[in-house]
């Protein structure tokens, strides 16, 4: 053959078939554009300007998640392996008659292995070499943009490019297409001529009665109703043998549904050609031919469901999977908003009379627009001052209400707020004061209630407000007290150097009373429009930061509390919002391939349509029901299923506290399904695409000797 002794035609023929390969499996290479950008932006994480600002206030949480990035990276490389592997198998299958006639032609067994390794290796490194410029762009603009947002100019804005995510993205992504692809075609290679010229479809499975498939379809339903009621009731996170049934019960439920399938396809096949009989010599010729085809998509259908119900099953679970860590993600980004009640930029602790000085004498104190005090002391009035205060009234007015959740936590909470630090009045109404609030007014023998924001909701602030309405009456070491006004929230310092479960606010004087004088004294600080002018917040925080520390006083920012809120976002959108990304191009490119592998397997039944009359436009509507059907079916499945499994998720993930929130979580994480049938929406045309280029080259008849 002219292959084996001329290098320049043997390159030629790589090229083009690796052209073809392509354009026939676009989708394919679609999908592995996808996955090297994303295998790029989460490897280059470490070099967004988010994650240098995220280093320098909180270290220790970045590099456990940094620590993290290496075993999702590795977990999605063995899924795409799984992946190429599964899609090389269709390619290498349709190929397997051009692969005889090479041999047939005398290309020997080596040269055919060198060739088929050549044409990968020339897809692989085309895909890196648009993939990889793509990622470092979109990195990049998400480096930008992520800056502005949240007002990163305490950095400087760095360039986003990572070499090293670069040789490891495309190590990774090589390693794994070369892998897949020795694996399959060292299987091409190995068989006989004869088997590679031979087209062995398969065969049509055995059909049970139709019993055995209305069975599996309603135990599917019941088991999958069971295992999302036991993860969203938090059942399956309270013991490692609960969750292990709980998993058992949804894999099982899957496959049962989807081989149940079979009873709905048949069903729908039957009533299309009950409807097609029906319509007799009242149907024009063409819309006869129209019902005739929509039966015979259902057939289609009902072979590939019986065919490859698993690879849809997995299609469903890996769909499922991405919207609940897309849905979760945006949820949990949403409710950390770490810009929100931003009143204190500085507390400075240790003696406050001494801090005023150091920063007077610095000149630091005209930076700041407001400097004051936050007196905050124990009850020394009694040696038993664990058990120093009651309030009787307020526990039997909450036990008097209807039961809620919310009514259960505070009869807990308030149970134990025997002993409650206590707050000067003056220091919290110049707070009140700095938060643009109306100040707090106590009177000699009344008190005011605070609790810490991370201690409450808006559900729980509001029955409490209408307890302290009726001014109930509560007992301090001894003496009657009465309890006004509504419940304070504003954090007392920046950060969490002081977080309060519940506290009592007094007037000045009684406060040095029952403390003794005995207090800790904060100095919380507000910057000044001098110290902000023509910069963000952050930048102005960042400048000053660098001032304190040079006059060495300890102190606590602004920034301590939105770098924490702000790894918390890091966390939850980038690492779930790429393995959704990985989960739904794993799926999609499944699903789409799986369903054009097929349609030309059945070739020769599309051959017999254009025999009998049936128009190129006819058979593209036909494929265009049956790949909308074929999409459809695990998709609308796994977008109802989200809705439950999101809230397993949530329920696992989130704290007791916060679990209150999960239903404006999800309803937050509902457009999330708007975007999955957008992404679907794309795949269906490409595979549309791909399939009618197919059906075009059927419509030339077929010679037969």
């Amino acid at each position: 053959m002219f292959y084996e002794k001329s290098p320049g035609m043997f390159r030629t023929l790589v090229r083009r078939n690796s052209r073809r390969n392509r354009k026939e499996n676009s989708l394919f290479f679609l999908s592995l554009l996808i996955s090297i950008i994303a295998f790029y932006i989460v490897l280059s994480l470490s070099s967004q300007d988010v994650m240098l600002f995220l280093q320098k206030m909180e270290s220790d949480a970045v590099n456990k998640l940094m620590a993290m990035i290496p075993l999702f990276y590795g977990m999605t490389l063995i899924i795409l392996f799984f992946l190429i592997y599964y899609a090389g198998s269709f390619q290498m299958e349709r190929r397997s008659h051009e692969f005889g006639m090479y041999l047939m032609f005398g290309l020997r067994r080596p040269k055919l292995f060198l060739l088929l390794l050549a044409e990968d290796f020339s897809g692989s490194v085309l895909a890196l070499v648009i993939g990889i410029p793509v990622a470092v762009l979109i990195s990049e603009l998400t480096s930008l943009v992520t800056a502005k947002v949240v007002g990163l100019g305490i950095i400087g804005h760095q360039s986003s490019f990572s070499l090293r995510a670069v040789l490891w993205t495309a190590v990774g992504f090589l390693l794994i297409k070369s892998a897949a692809f020795l694996v399959l075609s060292g299987k091409i290679v190995r068989q006989e001529v004869g088997s590679l010229l031979l087209d062995t479809p398969k065969g049509m499975k055995k059909q049970k009665p139709a019993a055995v498939y209305l069975m599996s379809l309603l135990a599917g339903l019941v088991c999958l109703a069971a295992a999302f009621g036991m993860a969203a009731g938090g059942i399956s996170w309270s013991q490692i043998d609960k969750m292990g049934y709980t998993l058992a019960l949804g894999l099982l439920g899957t496959a049962f549904l989807f081989y149940g399938l079979r009873f709905a396809m048949d069903f729908l096949a039957r009533r299309g050609n009950r409807a097609s009989l029906s319509a007799g010599s009242r149907r024009v010729k063409e819309d006869s031919s129209f019902q005739n085809l929509q039966v015979f998509d259902f057939r289609q259908l009902e072979e590939t469901v019986i065919h490859h119900s698993g690879a849809m099953a997995v299609s469903f679970l890996l769909i499922l999977a991405a919207l609940c860590c897309f849905g979760s993600g945006v949820a949990i980004t949403r409710d950390n908003n770490w810009s929100k009640d931003h009143v204190l930029d500085y507390t400075f602790s240790d003696e406050a009379e001494n801090e005023k000085t150091v920063l007077a004498d610095r000149g630091l104190d005209t930076y700041f627009s407001s400097l004051f005090e936050m007196k905050v002391g124990h009850i020394r009035t009694t040696e038993d001052y664990e058990h120093a205060f009651q309030m009787e009234t307020v526990m039997d007015a909450l036990a008097g209400l209807p039961e809620s959740y919310a009514r259960e936590i505070l009869l807990n909470n308030l149970g134990y707020a025997t002993a409650p630090r206590l707050i000067s009045l003056t220091g919290y109404n110049a707070l009140l004061d700095a938060a643009g609030l109306p100040a707090l007014k106590l009177k000699k023998g009344e008190a005011g209630v605070y609790i810490d924001p991370e201690f409450t909701d808006d559900e729980r602030t509001r029955i409490l407000n209408e307890i302290l309405s009726k001014e109930p009456e509560a007992v301090l070491d001894g003496a009657a007290i009465r309890l006004t006004g509504e419940v304070q929230t504003t954090a007392l310092v920046t950060d969490r150097m002081l977080t309060l479960s519940f506290a009592l606010i007094l007037p000045d004087e009684q406060f040095e009373y029952y403390t003794q004088g005995d207090y800790s004294v904060y100095l919380n600080g507000i910057l000044g429009d001098e110290a902000v002018e023509g910069k963000s917040l952050l930048q102005a925080i960042s400048a000053m930061n660098q001032k304190l520390d040079e006059a060495g006083l300890p102190y606590e920012s602004y920034l301590q509390n939105m770098g924490r809120q702000l790894f918390y976002t890091v966390a939850s959108s980038y690492l779930t919002i790429y393995l959704a990304i990985i989960f739904l191009v794993v799926a999609n490119t499944v699903i789409g391939v799986q369903f054009l592998m097929g349609q030309q397997k059945a070739g020769r039944r599309y051959r017999t349509l254009v025999r009998l009359g049936t128009d190129y436009g006819t058979l593209c509507r036909s494929a265009a029901r049956q790949i909308n059907w074929y999409f459809g079916i695990p998709v609308v499945f796994a977008a109802i299923a989200s809705l439950f499994g999101e809230r397993a998720l949530l329920t696992g993930l989130l704290s007791f506290e916060m679990r209150e929130s999960i239903p404006e979580m999800i309803r937050l994480s509902v457009p999330m399904l708007l975007l999955l049938f957008a992404v679907e929406y794309l795949y269906i045309m490409l595979v549309r695409r791909t399939s009618a280029r197919y059906l075009l080259t059927l419509m030339e008849p077929e010679r037969e000797e």
